[in-house]
């Protein structure tokens, strides 16, 4: 399942990337957040995993898609990057996979035999609402400006789609 989840992760991000048809990149951004959160389920990371499929799967691309679909026309195209753009970005892209890699290679995993210990649905209720050291609180603030800020984003990439049309 690592190597199905992976595989769709690969290759759904690649087409992200390169679709230049707005929602077929929606679409395929939303299967690489849900396989990410299959990931953290095969790990065991139970409540990342819905936090994963709730905030980003459910909120931030829903909110993507529902601007695209009320603001722009769904046929158009995004226009084809030029080489210099291309370059760019595959520079930036081939970077970030050697320092991924380098700090892989040189990082010393090892494996544990610790028992995890559970932890309550109160603790978590608990953290959410507290603004100490382990409470979720700001996060949950920060958050919600992340979701206004994609709204707003969404809706200008429409409308200036909708506006070079004109």
């Amino acid at each position: 399942m690592f190597f199905f989840f992976s595989a769709i992760i690969i290759v759904c991000s690649i087409l992200t990337v390169t679709s230049r048809k707005i929602l077929r990149a929606a679409t395929y951004l939303l299967f690489v957040l849900v396989s990410t959160a299959g990931l953290y389920f095969l790990l065991r990371y139970n409540f990342m995993a819905a936090i994963q499929l709730a905030l980003y799967a459910g909120g931030i691309v829903v909110l993507i898609i529902f601007s695209i679909l009320l603001t722009s026309h769904i046929g158009d195209r995004l226009p084809s990057p030029g080489w210099k753009k291309a370059l760019y970005a595959g520079v930036v892209s081939a970077f970030g996979a050697v320092m991924t890699l380098v700090v892989i290679l040189q990082t010393n995993f090892q494996a544990t035999s610790t028992n995890i210990e559970r932890t309550e649905v109160r603790t978590i209720g608990e953290n959410l609402l507290n603004t100490g050291k382990y409470g979720y609180a700001l996060p949950f603030e920060v958050i919600s400006i992340l979701l206004l800020a994609v709204m707003i984003g969404a809706i200008v990439l429409a409308k200036k789609q909708e506006d070079q049309s004109n």
